[in-house]
């Protein structure tokens, strides 16, 4: 039928994680045409979202083959976000497999690859563009950052601490520009070295008395401080640390769940809910002239409803409402236990998530509206929301869109010229390290501390209903790991040792 119209003129295709192009899974032959094929273990993983369960994705999918797609006259390949960048560079710069399909791509006349800046990141172009030629030719220059990025590439490569680095080490590995550009290895290495350690700092929201503030920002104490949480347990999961410490160091924290998350609940544990509130109600003797009454009757429906629920059926109101409350119940316990007073632990359900499905609306006036109302009300010297755009289910996007828009529509008032935004990464992904502008270091009990927050979600432990990419740990190990990891890079670069740092990102507009 293709070949009786004349053809493709125009194949526009995504990428998965195994390097998949349309479900041409690993594997498949460069002259492969349409076929059935069985959908891998990743794949399916990242589907699973969508299905709600991995147990209900299909196994098979029907798919053009990767000849198929060749024969378009033209391709565009379109890649967004982290998770999708160490696959990119395999299909772009790797040579062409069958393992990974996108890479037959290279042999096409006229394909094209459009990636956002965090897809292109693992290109050598981004990545290490010293190495792919002179900065020049590529329209970059030696700027404060690349010259950072590229100073702890050297010393990771080299298994070196910064401030060990050597002209000769700077010569051998593509990096002489740089010393025409900013002087001898010494004085670079220390201009880095500076850098890096100004990042660390015990005191997230600024010492009081102290004669600098290395972070810049209001030089108020105690600071109103609002964490954003784009889920009920991302501000635990991403900074609890953090948060534990600004509540002790005796700033008003505020904490705002941007949606009520209640979607990622087992059926089970909204069953078990249930059965709580029933038995509530006899052990009590609520009886069915009071609201047990009514309480009994929405737990007959919740039953009914899951004991003929479809696969991938969108919960009833009753139903959404239970998963919602266990999540905000866990949300308040975890919030409390970090520090908050109750009367700052804000619920915003924002309406662009409450769709009872895993695809959401786009965001809207009335999403901006109510962040904007808690922002007027709080007036915060700090804000810290979630730049971890690999979340696969993309809530993350929008919550942090409707934090920019709601500092954009308050940027008039007099708060808001003194307000700082800090970005905060999940359990998907961590900044890289030359990207990092606060370092909060974490003690071991402190690293315990986060954890029993983290705990406090039980509905999400021990295994989340969308863990996100195939990835066996448990989000509170992801979380503890990252952080480690964190700690030991500094470690590596030649700067202090501790047990686990937070990093963050200052967002400027």
């Amino acid at each position: 039928m293709i070949r009786d119209a004349g053809g493709i003129d125009l194949q526009l295709l995504g990428i998965g994680r195994t390097g998949h192009i349309g479900f041409n899974e690993p594997g498949s032959a460069v002259e492969s045409r349409t076929r059935l094929i069985t959908l891998d273990s990743v794949t399916r993983s990242d589907a699973a979202s969508d299905f709600f369960g991995e147990w209900n994705v299909p196994r098979q999918a029907i798919t053009m083959g990767v000849g198929s797609i060749l024969a378009a006259r033209r391709v565009v390949l379109l890649a967004f976000g982290e998770h999708k960048a160490p696959i990119v560079r395999k299909a772009v710069e790797e040579p062409p497999c069958s393992h990974v399909s996108a890479s037959a791509l290279q042999q096409h006349a006229d394909a094209r690859f459009v990636l956002d800046r965090a897809a292109a990141a693992r290109l050598s172009r981004f990545e290490s563009p010293w190495v792919v030629g002179p900065l020049d030719s590529m329209g970059l220059e030696w700027t404060d950052q690349l010259t950072k990025k590229a100073v702890i590439w050297l010393s990771l490569k080299l298994g070196k601490p910064i401030l060990k680095l050597t002209d000769e080490d700077y010569n051998e590995h593509a990096l002489q520009d740089l010393l025409s550009c900013r002087g001898r290895a010494y004085d670079i290495n220390i201009e880095v070295f500076r850098s890096m350690q100004d990042t660390i700092t015990g005191w997230p929201g600024g010492k009081p008395g102290a004669a600098r503030r290395p972070h810049g920002g209001s030089d108020a104490f105690p600071k109103r401080v609002v964490i954003f949480s784009p889920h009920p347990d991302d501000d635990v999961i991403s900074m609890g640390g953090t948060f534990i410490r600004l509540c002790e160091q005796g700033h008003e924290v505020h904490v705002a769940y941007q949606t009520s998350g209640n979607i990622a609940v087992w059926d089970e544990s909204a069953d078990r809910h249930v059965d709580f509130v029933e038995e509530f109600c006899k052990a009590f003797d609520v009886g069915a002239a009071t609201s047990g009454g009514r309480a009994r009757e929405i737990a007959d429906r919740i039953r009914r409803f899951l004991r003929e629920k479809p696969p991938g059926a969108v919960d009833i109101p009753e139903l959404q409402a239970v998963k919602g409350l266990i999540r905000r119940t866990e949300a308040r316990a975890g919030a409390r236990y970090s520090g908050v007073k109750p009367e700052h632990i804000h619920f915003l359900d924002l309406p662009f998530y409450e769709t009872g499905r895993v695809r959401k609306k786009p965001i809207g006036p009335d999403d901006i509206a109510i962040t904007v109302k808690l922002l007027d009300e709080v007036r915060p010297h700090q804000v810290y929301a979630a730049g971890d755009l690999s979340d696969p289910h993309g809530t993350h996007r929008v919550c942090l869109a409707a934090v920019l828009g709601g500092l954009e529509s308050a940027k008039d008032r007099a708060w808001a010229k003194e307000c700082q935004l800090w970005l905060y990464r999940g359990a998907w992904q961590e900044w890289e390290p030359h990207e990092i502008e606060m370092a909060v270091p974490l003690a071991p009990d402190e690293v315990e501390r986060k954890r029993m927050a983290i705990f406090k979600h039980e509905s999400q432990k021990d295994r989340a209903l969308f863990p996100g990419p195939t990835d066996p740990r448990e989000f509170w190990q992801r979380a503890e790991d990252r952080n480690r990891d964190t700690a030991r890079l500094y470690d590596r670069l030649g700067l202090p040792e501790y047990e686990a740092i937070e990093g963050f990102v200052r967002y400027k507009a």
